[in-house]
């Protein structure tokens, strides 16, 4: 595994468990999908600096550039992870927590492969 395999996957984790932990804490002051949103704002600041100081530190872009190019990454990924969220929850009924990390999962790879191959791009 590279390094930048490693870190993506390390920051990646520590994102993804700040944003479960902010949809935990808020869910039951807001419609799940609302609290989603708001865990992937808070969850967006760890993620961005995150891989643009470990996982593509040697990002061939400036850090305005990375900021825009990820920040439509990560849109991108949690317009993915609010549809398969929702999908899960209200078609599905699975418990939210659930639904949420399922969403999150695949959304990661999405994120993956626009991040190394367009947002940090080498």
């Amino acid at each position: 595994m590279s390094a930048s395999t490693f870190w993506f996957l390390a920051v990646g984790a520590g994102a993804a468990t700040t944003h479960m932990l902010v949809f935990a804490l808020t869910q039951h002051l807001m419609w799940p999908e609302l609290a989603n949103a708001l865990g992937f704002v808070v969850a967006f600041f760890v993620s961005f600096a995150g891989h643009r100081l470990l996982s593509f530190k040697d990002a061939g872009t400036s850090v305005a550039t990375s900021l825009v190019r990820f920040a439509s990454t990560a849109i991108a990924g949690f317009v993915s992870n609010e549809l398969v969220f929702m999908l899960l929850l209200r078609a599905l009924h699975w418990p939210a927590l659930v639904a949420l990390a399922l969403a999150l999962v695949l959304a990661a790879g999405q994120t993956y492969v626009l991040s190394r191959f367009w947002a940090f791009r080498r």
